[in-house]
């Protein structure tokens, strides 16, 4: 079963300096019936304008990956991490027993990120952060896991989840195969393009909720770039 949730029908909110699309409920956007897709809590769309960002706040037991769309994004946290991540790298903060960040976008264009909450397997702990690089080229063609905590998942960022995050790049008529125990829950959005899964059309920026497929083929109707998380 696929559930498409078109961009233009997503909760949304403008602060100005902060246009975000909400593919869940969040802060302002509630919606009882959609509070997230199995253990996957939080997928943003954010668009943040040249010097603003997200002062000092504190988050806690959430495991919290920030894909880069465009531009880059500063972080820098109570434990004393500092980081720059740019566009095609990723970012991952396991808030554990509790940590302060702030998010910047210092660049002199906006920057475009989706940030993707996704529960714990486990509460407490330790706070943790990490970036790593995924260049395009090296996911053309093929999924790659970005981050993850399931075991095996040697290359990716690790998360304290029963969950993985997958990038792909796409050139048009080019697929891509991934398969899942049907219990699990997908969801899917392309940062830019538009492909189809398992027969349905889903565009830029929309969202997909799969569940009960026990294979993905995702096919590029255009040259496209996408985002995919596996959550139990």
């Amino acid at each position: 079963m696929i559930e498409l949730r078109p961009f233009a029908k997503l909760g949304s909110a403008d602060h100005g300096w902060l246009k975000a699309k909400h593919h869940f409920s969040f802060g302002g956007h509630y919606d009882p019936d959609n509070m997230g897709h199995g253990s996957l809590r939080v997928w943003n769309d954010d668009e943040i304008a040249p010097n603003t960002g997200f002062p000092a706040h504190p988050h806690a037991n959430m495991e919290i990956i920030t894909y880069v769309r465009e531009g880059a994004i500063t972080h820098q946290d109570s434990l004393g991490n500092k980081g720059r991540t740019e566009a095609g790298d990723v970012q991952v903060m396991s808030a554990g027993s509790g940590i302060r960040h702030s998010e910047y976008n210092l660049e002199p264009s906006k920057t475009k990120i989706f940030q993707i909450w996704i529960e714990p397997t486990t509460t407490g702990g330790q706070p943790t952060w990490g970036a790593k690089p995924f260049p395009k080229s090296d996911r053309s063609g093929k999924l790659v896991t970005i981050a993850s905590g399931i075991e095996g998942d040697k290359d990716a960022l690790p998360i304290r989840a029963d969950a993985r995050v997958l990038a792909t790049t796409l050139k048009a008529g080019e697929s891509a195969e991934y398969s899942a125990e049907k219990a699990r829950h997908l969801y899917l959005v392309p940062a830019a393009g538009s492909v189809e899964v398992n027969g349905v059309r889903v565009n830029a920026r929309d969202g997909a909720a799969i569940r009960d497929e026990a294979k993905l083929t995702i096919t590029a109707l255009e040259d496209s770039e996408l985002v995919l998380v596996d959550a139990a």
